[in-house]
């Protein structure tokens, strides 16, 4: 997807920037670099005089979820999660603040690197369950409702579409995105009205993994943008890798090492299957309106890409009567 971060900012940008973040915050700013993480958001590595922070503006329509995250991530690290980055909160002790049109916030800097493999994924289930097991009262958060919604707007945004580029490649595939449709709708009616085992969930945790070197200590890892946490069930964040059945093991292990009684459910991981390739697609769209036809070759690759071995899992083994 196209990042946001990708945008240029002048010299006279950054000095605002660090200006703003001087009056705002009990900080002293004194040097900001461009960070190449996350999508949908600016983001900079921020020089203090006490220590480094991590800032995120993010405009658009994500900018209301963004800044509703805030208090998720709040809530975690008071109930004693440290895999997640620490908020820093501005003068006045809110969690977030209003920067040119966009909502920004800070956070502790986490000097890590991004890691998605074999080896993070044991870790990654790990820290998801112990978030898991994070007491949920008095936290104000969105509940999974299981709607096929996500369908019906992808196919209400691809009749606004005006691009021929990415027309052709989204009517190459119509067969396919209309059969996905008609499973996601299926796995919908099946899962609705079952809230059992809802917990909080991250909904893109394996693209948001930081591992970082402690000395003399073992690799720490952090689970980093909870920009659309969602209370639901552990399937949210498991299906990722659903067609590998070592994954699927080392999550059930992690969550029985945290004390959390639930199995893994074949409709469930399948309607998160089925709903999540739409919601991507949503973004790719949405993207391409707020910035033109710049979303072409990564919805390419996309359509051929990673989701097709879930996607093929799930025809293959998790039927739909």
């Amino acid at each position: 997807m196209t990042m946001y971060s990708a945008i240029s900012r002048d010299e006279a940008f950054n000095r605002q920037l660090v200006c703003f973040i001087q009056a705002s915050y009990s900080l002293h700013a004194t040097a900001i670099t461009p960070a190449r993480r996350g999508y949908f958001g600016e983001t900079w590595r921020v020089e203090c005089r006490e220590g480094l922070v991590f800032a995120k503006l993010v405009h658009g329509y994500h900018r209301l979820r963004y800044q509703k995250s805030f208090a998720v991530a709040e809530h975690l690290c008071a109930h004693g999660i440290d895999c997640v980055s620490r908020i820093v909160k501005t003068r006045n002790g809110s969690l977030s603040c209003e920067f040119e049109g966009g909502v920004l916030g800070l956070f502790d800097w986490i000097d890590g690197k991004n890691q998605e493999d074999d080896r993070s994924k044991p870790h990654e289930y790990s820290m998801l369950a112990k978030i898991y097991a994070v007491d949920t009262a008095g936290l104000d958060i969105p509940r999974e409702d299981f709607s096929s919604g996500a369908a019906q707007l992808f196919f209400e945004k691809w009749a606004r579409v005006e691009d021929e580029t990415i027309l052709a490649l989204l009517e190459d595939k119509r067969a396919e995105l209309e059969h996905c449709a008609r499973r996601l709708r299926c796995f919908a009616q099946i899962c609705a009205g079952d809230e059992s085992g809802f917990v909080i969930t991250h909904g893109d945790a394996g693209g948001n993994v930081l591992v970082h070197s402690v000395p003399a200590r073992a690799d720490k890892y952090h689970i980093i943008d909870w920009d659309i946490p969602l209370l639901a069930p552990p399937e949210r964040d498991a299906w990722f890798w659903l067609h590998r059945p070592w994954a699927m093991r080392a999550f059930h292990s992690a969550l029985r090492r945290n004390g959390i009684a639930y199995t893994l459910r074949p409709e469930r991981l399948a309607y998160y299957c089925y709903h999540m390739y739409f919601f991507y697609l949503n973004e790719f769209l949405e993207t391409y309106f707020e910035m033109g036809s710049l979303v072409s070759a990564p919805l390419a690759e996309y359509l051929g890409g990673w989701m097709n071995d879930n996607r093929a899992f799930c025809e293959r083994n998790i039927p739909c009567d």
